[in-house]
């Protein structure tokens, strides 16, 4: 590795932190390697990349875990940014939330507001108001916030 390249393992605090994660991606977004338009049309890679993804490109598995490395990482750095005193679960929760639903729905949402306010257990509560794609509520988006719901509240 060279000197000074960020890790989300850096970012996060430490390696079971970032598998987690990353566990957590595979689970939520599965993996493909063609790309594809998602549920409300963003064109998608890997395990949810959507950053100069091309349409219809086929990405090896190397590149797939580079791209959803450095997306992870844009995603976990935004978090801190905006929530610099979550640690731990809440931290590797927000990020999964954020890889979702950007880091600015992230920035502006209750769950951020509350975690900045100390209320740890009210910010990961507040994970389920993002059910929704293109305006309707999404089982897959339901099932998706209860888990990070749950591994959030995890430890409090």
């Amino acid at each position: 590795m060279a000197a000074g390249k960020k890790t989300l393992a850096g970012v996060l605090g430490s390696a079971a932190l970032a598998a987690l994660a990353m566990a957590g991606l595979t689970t939520w977004e599965g993996k493909k390697n063609v790309a594809y338009r998602d549920i409300v049309g963003v064109v998608t890679a890997c395990r949810g990349t959507t950053k100069n993804v091309q349409m219809g490109r086929v990405y090896s598995d190397a590149q797939c875990d580079a791209m959803d490395e450095a997306s992870a990482i844009e995603h976990a750095e935004g978090v801190r940014r905006c929530t610099p005193r979550i640690t731990g679960n809440q931290l590797v929760a927000a990020t999964l939330l954020t890889y979702n639903i950007g880091v600015g729905g992230y920035c502006g949402s209750t769950a951020a507001r509350r975690f900045n306010a100390g209320d740890l257990r009210g910010g990961c509560e507040a994970f389920t108001l993002w059910n929704r794609a293109g305006g309707r509520v999404v089982q897959g988006l339901v099932n998706r916030r209860a888990y990070e719901r749950r591994l959030c509240l995890t430890g409090l």
